[in-house]
């Protein structure tokens, strides 16, 4: 340890909150919660789509983020994300607290610890993995062991240090942002190809291929509608993915983060609607119409009735239909069907109907290979 540095636990150092939910008591106030959606790669904040509630006047006033304060994923996460991320809170306006899946960290002692020096340590401790040994790794969702994270010793050199610290390591950010944007560009370029390409061999179909509708290629399941349809009340705290529209992410994957779960042994009730690996998710009403993922080889769980799983048979390539339903031939064939509502919506019976053109299932996955869409 260098001369004037010295350390303390995160415990000794900083004050931990849990955070909120929905309010059942009146009376409420509507304000901004932090969720797990908006922590970023970089730990920032992504503040683009904020969910405002009503929640608990009183449990609020506990909870109320201030300027300077870390928040910390302490549920979440998933097989490629552990959970653990952190995301320094640098609004200075405005109501805004946290979720249940998420806990505040509040600097006590801010005259010897600088609250940009402390997120730098903590989002290195993400990175270098020490958090992956923190967690627990239940069925669609890891909790973090919260004594073992506060038990982590952070150095503290004085305050002049810090803040020299905290200058290099932005400088560095900074470039590193720089080529991330190129290099986000380029990729950008290289979807768009992949998309021109994948829409001349949708609307050029080639020698051989065969027109199907989509039902006699490929079987569909609804979630279970019955009586053993899950209830708010039933959610828990970690189990079994549930999954609904919010939960399909632009690049075709699930996010679990601020999912909704039920017990295992409420899954076993359910009659249809369990996810398995080579499924695609479809969703069938709202602004979400049309969106399509593919289910991950690690992923469990069941569909809400505002999805649809679909289950390509022998004949059809999973990633080829999954390109195919989200290319603009497919999305132009739910204008045939698509109510026209203000909530627009398909039934199952309906994009069983979709005309789809199909090669063999060699030349499937020679068209569509391992690209991330």
């Amino acid at each position: 340890m260098k001369e004037g540095w010295k350390t303390k636990t995160l415990d000794e150092a900083c004050e931990f909150s849990n955070g909120l939910w929905k309010g059942e008591k009146e009376p409420f106030v509507n304000v901004g919660v932090i969720r797990n959606t908006n922590f970023t790669k970089d730990g920032a904040l992504d503040d683009s789509d904020i969910a405002y509630l009503d929640v608990e006047i009183k449990k609020f006033e506990k909870r109320r983020l201030q300027f300077g304060d870390i928040i910390l994923e302490k549920s979440g996460g998933g097989p490629k994300q552990p959970v653990g991320r952190v995301a320094l809170f640098d609004k200075d306006d405005g109501a805004f607290s946290f979720s249940n899946f998420t806990a505040a960290i509040r600097i006590k002692i801010p005259n010897e610890l600088d609250f940009r020096f402390l997120h730098k340590q903590l989002f290195w401790t993400y990175l270098s993995g020490v958090t992956e040994g923190m967690q627990s790794h239940s069925t669609g969702i890891r909790n973090l062991d919260g004594n073992a994270y506060k038990a982590i010793q952070i150095a503290i050199p004085p305050l002049p240090e810090q803040h020299r610290i905290v200058a290099i390591l932005d400088e560095a950010f900074d470039s590193i942002a720089t080529a991330k944007a190129n290099a986000e560009k380029n990729l950008q370029n290289a979807r768009a190809l992949f998309e021109s390409h994948l829409q001349s061999v949708f609307t050029e179909r080639g020698e051989g291929w065969v027109e199907y509708a989509l039902g006699d290629v490929c079987d569909f399941e609804n979630g279970d509608r019955g009586k053993n349809y899950p209830n708010r009340h039933e959610y828990v705290d970690s189990g079994i993915p549930w999954i609904n529209t919010g939960h399909i992410r632009p690049d075709g994957t699930l996010s679990e983060s601020e999912m909704n779960f039920i017990t295992e042994e409420k899954f076993k009730t359910l009659r249809s609607g369990k996810i398995q690996t080579g499924d695609l998710v479809y969703c069938l009403r709202g602004a979400t119409l049309g969106k399509t993922a593919l289910v991950d080889p690690l992923t469990t769980g069941a569909v809400a009735s505002s999805l649809v799983i679909l289950r390509p048979r022998s004949m059809l390539d999973s990633r080829f239909l999954y390109h195919y339903l989200s290319s603009p031939v497919g999305r132009e064939s739910i204008k045939a069907y698509e109510n026209g509502a203000a909530q627009p919506n398909l039934g199952a019976k309906s994009v069983a109907k979709f005309r789809i053109d199909l090669p063999n299932i060699a030349t499937q996955k020679q068209i569509t290979p391992e690209f991330n869409p």
